[in-house]
C-alpha cells in the first residue's frame, strides 16, 4: 500500500531535523498532498517530488535513504 505524501512529509520532518532552506517549500507543499496524481496551486504532485528530491541530497542516513527511494517508487 502507498503511504499518502502528507504522511511522508511527517516522517521527513520528524528525520530530517535541520531541512536545507531549497528543500523547506517543497516539504511545505507535500504536507498538503494525497497522492503523486494531486496538484499543488499550478503544480503537479510529481514536480513536486521531484524538487524536493533535489534539494534533499543534504539529507543522508538509512531513513533519508528509505524515504527517497520510496518517494522515487513513486515516480515510477
Amino acid at each position: 500500500m502507498t503511504r499518502s505524501l502528507s504522511a511522508i512529509a511527517c516522517d521527513i520532518s520528524a528525520n530530517w531535523k535541520n531541512v536545507y532552506f531549497g528543500a523547506v517549500p517543497y516539504l511545505e507543499a507535500l504536507r498538503t498532498l494525497d497522492s503523486i496524481h494531486d496538484r499543488y496551486g499550478y503544480d503537479d504532485a510529481d514536480d513536486i517530488v521531484r524538487r524536493f528530491l533535489s534539494n534533499a541530497k543534504m539529507w543522508r542516513g538509512e531513513q533519508a535513504r528509505a524515504i527517497k527511494s520510496e518517494l522515487k517508487g513513486m515516480l515510477g
